[in-house]
């Protein structure tokens, strides 16, 4: 808590300066450091990280990872009670998989976060105190409550502060309220704010920014204790929610690993109750869970997600978790800011009125048309010129950049500074023949009533009540419109001395607004198309708000629901709830809490919801949203820091994209499942044609990790990187009982193309060992050579079709050959290592060392290829009748 009165801003100047004990001299250099040692030092305490090697370990903790580790902890277990079965090498091998993925998965992201690090520059570094009668220079850390702080155009406020001394002072509060126009500030008392800091018109508060004056004020908050640092605390204390796509994962471990260890202990007891000896049937047990296992699935989703998430940063959307790419692809709701997300955050002129007619500001009015209008515009403001730019208020700027290059008249001979009170300005120039004029801009409600006559052209007409009529409506119609309207005016001055602003000739109303960027349109279109609803939150006026969601196309019925951050405020929770089953609805006037619990009301109502934003106020939201999407250019360091995905370029547009790839994420994730969980079926049926008819075991478990480990990895992870179909956006989001293992992936996996892989593989090992004189019954030594020729074989064939399978998975229903090779590069890369490794484990000495196998004859290659292309064949078929029945040119995988 600060060391004066709550109400702070009801205080007079002087009293708010006694209340802290400082005065016009600021604090004495001793009290300050007292001050300093009691407050602590002037900065937003970032929440306690994580240390880095627990981040680190995390990685190999997950409960797909743990799965992992038992079967590796069995492995080792076996090779130590029964030596020289290969089960150590096993058990490294999955070790190996464990740590490859972990580290990859922290790198990621390590270095998101180091990227994310390079654009902290919010609070500023150094602020101009008075101290024991001195300016100085100090570090914004050192600052105390107490201190007198030198605030001028273009700071940064570094604390919380009670403004003592102002001068045409106006502040932009965007980082904090999200409204975009500059607000006036003064040293008078405002009882009328309430308490309210964020309306108080004598309070500035940290992480704000001066766009025009200068004022001295007294710091009373700092730190943690600023509205800044209230806010940040919010951002930290919420906890980060689960991404959908970690819900999916961990719920596909958890049916991986009951069917695993499940499957695993069955054929135990199967195998104790035939009379196995003990460890012959660990082994068993242990290949059966290692089978049912997709140990490259865990690496295979990691770099299917960091390969999306480089894809991505081309597209300038930097990811700093890693799921929050398939995250954004699941969204069913955008909360998106207006200030700074839709629009530039930048004024500039729209619309003019003016000889009693509307005009658009460019291209089609012909500026030439009123010299004057545009020389109050061109010279009437308080913009300085560092490097001959315009330095100042935004508003200031837009109307000196639409007057263009104007003849320009004498010198400023004096002004009357923007007053809150007043709401307008006025200065006096000096005329080139001789004289003085006086140019005015400002609030019409403030200028009109000082005019005595308004200019129709090069005529000078009685401002009567007709025309009286006619400004008052059009400035109403603007208005509606969203535009931010001013009148401009002038008169001669017979003598300086003494002028005021009454009697003034009326040029026009100017309509200015924070346009929307250039491609906003277009991408809420896309949302639309892609059936998703985008609704605007925003700390801006109701009116404004509208008038640009119609210009973005984001509403289109004529009257949408508009509800004001009060309303939200009142409303039970099942209120705003059933408020929100309104087709078109807006948020206006939004506190950062009152943001956060309209996300929370759209979690209830079982949506995904993604939420944009760049200022301080948006982070609480950020944080609590499914997906939270910062600003990174025009974005302050705590939404940052609360965001998932941070937008490099600012643009709107580019969260679209995202979501494409999000949902193409998703899509290849159950390409590549269905391809790796088809493997389990050849990988099983060995071991259960073993246990059951007493054959010879046709696959070895280090095979099995040949194929899951080494073979069927990059093919996989081709599929993962499938690029965007296109009609990909015109499908709606899938639904969010939808799941990622869903039943019709694991019946076309397990019942039909891992079936007819199995088929192929037991038909191969069979043929080679008939072909070497085995017959039913006989059981063959481990290092029998027919023995080894048939577990070959039977690898062999699993590979093959495994090669085929992958063009299959391309799509669940789409021929293909709608897919051409070419179109994939990765996947004719995964094929040819595919083929390669394949040939080095059957005919490389290490490879039949490692992984029990021989070199076989062209006879059992001429055998197997066969079955691949009945994989084809069956597979095209069945697509073609579902194709059939359903008539879905492109349904969802």
């Amino acid at each position: 808590m600060s060391l004066c009165d709550p109400r702070i801003e009801s205080q007079s100047p002087e009293a708010a300066l006694s209340s802290f004990g400082s005065g016009s001299e600021g604090l004495t250099r001793e009290e300050a450091v007292r001050r300093r040692a009691e407050f602590g030092p002037n900065r937003v305490e970032a929440v306690t990280r994580i240390p880095l090697w627990r981040t680190f370990l995390r990685e190999f903790s997950d409960f797909f990872a743990l799965i992992l580790w038992l079967a590796a902890g069995m492995a080792f277990v076996s090779e130590g009670a029964n030596p020289g079965q290969g089960m150590a090498g096993l058990g490294f091998a999955i070790i190996g998989v464990i740590l490859v993925n972990g580290c990859f998965s922290f790198w990621q992201a390590y270095r998101a976060e180091q990227a994310l690090a390079a654009l902290r520059q919010l609070l500023p570094q150094v602020a101009h105190v008075r101290r024991s009668g001195e300016t100085l220079a100090l570090n914004v850390e050192d600052l105390v409550p107490g201190d007198l702080v030198l605030l001028a155009e273009g700071d940064k406020v570094p604390a919380d502060c009670r403004i003592v001394a102002a001068w045409g002072l106006r502040v932009n509060l965007a980082t904090l309220t999200g409204e975009s126009r500059p607000k006036a500030r003064s040293a008078k008392a405002d009882a009328a704010a309430g308490g309210n800091v964020l309306v108080a018109r004598n309070l500035l508060l940290a992480g704000t920014l001066i766009v025009s004056g200068g004022c001295r004020a007294v710091v009373y908050a700092t730190g943690m204790r600023t509205e800044f640092g209230r806010i940040a605390h919010l951002t930290q204390t919420v906890g980060a929610a689960e991404s959908p796509l970690q819900r999916e994962i961990r719920r596909v471990s958890h049916l991986v690993a009951l069917l695993a260890l499940g499957l695993g202990l069955v054929f135990f007891l199967i195998g104790d109750w035939i009379g196995l000896p003990f460890w012959a049937n660990a082994m068993f047990a242990i290949g059966i869970i290692v089978a049912n296992v997709p140990e490259g699935l865990l690496p295979t989703v990691t770099l299917a997600l960091a390969l999306a998430t480089q894809r991505m940063a081309r597209r300038n959307a930097l990811v700093r978790h890693l799921p929050a790419v398939e995250a954004l692809g699941s969204t069913t709701v955008i909360l998106t800011d207006k200030t700074g997300t839709l629009t530039r955050n930048s004024m500039a002129v729209r619309e003019l009125y003016v000889a009693g007619a509307h005009h658009l500001a460019a291209p089609r009015w012909p500026r030439g048309a009123d010299l004057r209008l545009r020389s109050v515009a061109r010279f009437c403001h308080a913009l300085k010129f560092p490097g001959g730019q315009p330095s100042g208020d935004p508003m200031e700027i837009a109307l000196w950049q639409f007057a263009g290059e104007i003849p320009e008249p004498g010198g400023r001979i004096g002004d009357m500074p923007f007053d809150a009170e007043r709401r307008r300005m006025s200065v006096l120039m000096a005329e080139p023949g001789g004289g003085a004029s006086l140019w005015c801009k400002g609030a019409p409600e403030t200028v009109l009533p000082l005019c005595l006559s308004w200019l129709d052209g090069d005529a000078e007409r009685p401002f009567d009540d007709a025309a009286w009529q006619a400004f008052r409506c059009a400035h109403e119609d603007m208005a509606n419109r969203g535009l931010r309207v001013l009148a401009l005016a002038w008169k001669p001055v017979a003598e300086v001395a003494g002028a005021d602003e009454s009697g003034l000739r009326l040029c026009g109303l100017i309509g200015l607004e924070d346009p929307p960027r250039p491609d906003v349109r277009e991408a809420v279109t896309r949302c639309h198309e892609a059936g998703l609803r985008v609704i605007m939150v925003t700390g801006d006026h109701p009116r404004t708000a509208v008038a640009l969601a119609r210009e973005v196309d984001l509403i289109r019925t004529p009257a949408p629901v508009v509800l004001n951050g009060e309303e939200v405020r009142k409303m039970s929770p099942a209120a705003l709830q059933l408020a929100l089953d309104a087709p078109e609805i807006l948020f206006a006037r939004v506190t950062a809490e009152q943001k956060m619990v309209i996300v929370q009301a759209l979690q209830r109502k079982g949506e995904i919801v993604a939420v944009t934003g760049d200022g301080v106020n948006d982070a609480p939201a950020l944080k609590t949203a499914d997906i939270g999407i910062a600003m990174g250019r025009s974005g302050t360091d705590v939404a940052r820091e609360a965001a998932d995905i941070v937008l490099l370029d600012d643009h709107f547009a580019t969260i679209v994209n995202a979501v494409e790839e999000g949902r193409t994420v998703f899509e290849n994730i159950r390409k590549f499942l269905t391809y790796i969980l088809t493997s389990n079926i050849p990988e099983i049926v060995p071991y259960l044609a073993f246990v059951l008819f007493r054959i010879p075991l046709p696959l070895t478990v280090i095979q099995i990790l040949a194929v899951d480990l080494g073979t069927d990895i990059l093919p996989a992870l081709a599929l993962g990187a499938e690029r965007p179909h296109p009609d990909i956006m015109r499908l709606p989001p899938r639904p969010r009982q939808e799941r990622l293992l869903s039943w019709p992936l694991l019946a076309r996996a397990y019942l039909f193309l891992g079936p007819l892989e199995a088929f192929g593989a037991m038909m191969v090992f069979f043929h080679v060992l008939g072909a070497g004189g085995w017959s039913p019954g006989q059981q063959l030594a481990v290092a029998d050579p027919l023995y080894l020729r048939g577990t070959t074989a039977c690898l062999l064939a699993i590979v093959l079709t495994q090669m085929a399978n992958v063009f299959v998975c391309r799509h669940p229903l789409l021929p293909t050959w709608r897919f051409p090779l070419l179109s994939n590069p990765l996947l004719l890369l995964g094929l040819v290592v595919e083929a390669l490794l394949l040939l080095a484990l059957v005919y490389t000495p290490w490879g039949n060392l490692l992984f029990g196998t021989v070199p076989l004859a062209g006879s059992a290659w001429l055998y197997a290829m066969p079955f691949g292309l009945l994989l084809l064949v069956a597979e095209e078929m069945r697509k073609g009748i579902v194709r059939g029945r359903q008539g879905a040119p492109l349904p969802r995988s």
